[in-house]
């Protein structure tokens, strides 16, 4: 593709964005390996973002996620856009579109079901036929889950000559500050959930992302209350991401033709270890998580709740991101009881300190590497598979180790 830049960093003034910049300039500065600008509605905070971090070095351009002819401008001049600005059921759509009329590939965050189903339904096709990557949840949620997952069963099969048709992940640890941005999208996923009874079913339907003619037979649930895991030897606990990270596993799985066979089960949930005490923790994590995720949009919880949450654009302190790390165990087993297991670790807060290098790795991977030929609306191992992967743990403090629980 003939444009300007390799890649557009969209919204480079909001909390996140201005981290993805902060790591990008860190890791590639401006050089011939990798051309790129910034991009944010507000000309005089995106020159203030620009001059702190490169000292005003880094080419910039104006767009507004309700402007179609400035996204199109934006477009014409990006091989790939990297979108930080949500909810993006509010901001997201018509950059989607623009991306696919301008044959730009596409990267975000987003942990939106109810809106990247309906990206899903009206633009897959179109994104196919124009050869355009619009592949969603590019951080914390869902790489994570989506590699891992990947990772693991590449071993599983060398080690046992097939894939599992089981595998369950366990948030072992993790450490990190809570924004409101992330706040703001999940509130309109609520949303939209509480309005669009389509929506609410795809929300609770398992393979809610997985394409609409062909999709997994497992009927597996998100957990809802505390249960004690054997596999783990703990006692675990609804992990408040599964809901998106599980549905694009089984996506990726089902893009992919299913390869670990249509009944492949994927669960996913908080570890919280042995005890009483473990048992405790458990059902106090369990028990507002409910509340939250119960409160209808509007109602006296979920203004309390909005009034206690940060506000969008704001987020943990440097400290906090530097202290922050996350750590998820997984487990593969077949029907032969024939098991192996591994731990994948980040540096940094999981939300931004991490997610930001995870974005910006996914960005510049679908600007220079060479990736395979699948196209439509796709997850990170669909669209970029190892070659994402190399890059994820070269440059973005991410492990991943076979073990033994």
């Amino acid at each position: 593709m003939d444009k300007k830049y390799d890649l557009i960093v969209f919204g480079a003034t909001g909390f996140t964005g201005r981290l993805v910049v902060e790591y990008l300039w860190e890791k590639y500065e401006l050089n011939n390996s990798l051309n790129w600008a910034i991009a944010a509605r507000d000309i005089n905070k995106l020159q203030a973002i620009n001059k702190t971090i490169a000292q005003g070095q880094i080419p910039m351009e104006i767009a507004d996620s309700h402007d179609e002819e400035s996204l199109n401008h934006l477009c014409r001049k990006a091989k790939v856009v990297c979108s930080t600005i949500g909810p993006y059921s509010i901001y997201g759509t018509k950059l989607v579109e623009a991306c696919i009329l301008h044959g730009s590939h596409y990267c975000d965050l987003s942990g939106e079901v109810t809106w990247m189903r309906k990206m899903i339904d009206q633009f897959h096709e179109k994104a196919e036929a124009a050869q355009v990557k619009i592949v969603h949840s590019c951080g914390f949620d869902s790489i994570p889950s989506d590699m891992g997952v990947w990772n693991l069963q590449r071993e599983f099969k060398e080690k046992y000559e097939s894939f599992a048709p089981q595998v369950e992940t366990g948030v072992k640890a993790m450490k990190g500050g809570f924004s409101g941005g992330t706040f703001a999208s999940l509130s309109e996923v609520m949303k939209t959930a509480t309005e669009d009874h389509e929506m609410k079913r795809a929300l609770l339907d398992p393979h809610g992302l997985d394409p609409g003619d062909q999709k997994g037979l497992s009927e597996e649930k998100d957990l809802r209350s505390v249960q004690w895991n054997a596999s783990f030897n703990s006692w675990v606990a609804p992990f408040i991401m599964s809901t998106i990270n599980t549905r694009i596993v089984r996506r990726s799985h089902a893009l992919s033709n299913f390869p670990y066979g249509k009944n492949f089960i994927y669960r996913e949930f908080s570890l919280m270890g042995k005890g009483m005490s473990s048992w405790l923790k458990a059902w106090m994590m369990t028990l507002p998580l409910g509340v939250v995720m119960s409160a209808k949009p509007g109602s006296f919880i979920d203004r309390m709740i909005q009034k206690w949450a940060p506000s969008p654009g704001e987020g943990p302190s440097k400290e906090e991101r530097e202290n922050g790390f996350w750590v998820f165990d997984y487990r593969a087993q077949n029907a032969k009881g024939e098991v192996l297991t591994a731990r994948m670790k980040g540096d940094k807060d999981p939300g931004y300190g991490s997610t930001s290098k995870m974005l910006g790795e996914a960005a510049v991977c679908l600007s220079l590497d060479d990736l395979n030929s699948n196209y439509g609306i796709l997850t990170p191992v669909s669209a970029m598979g190892e070659a994402l992967w190399t890059r994820l743990h070269q440059n973005a403090g991410i492990s991943f180790n076979i073990k033994t629980l």
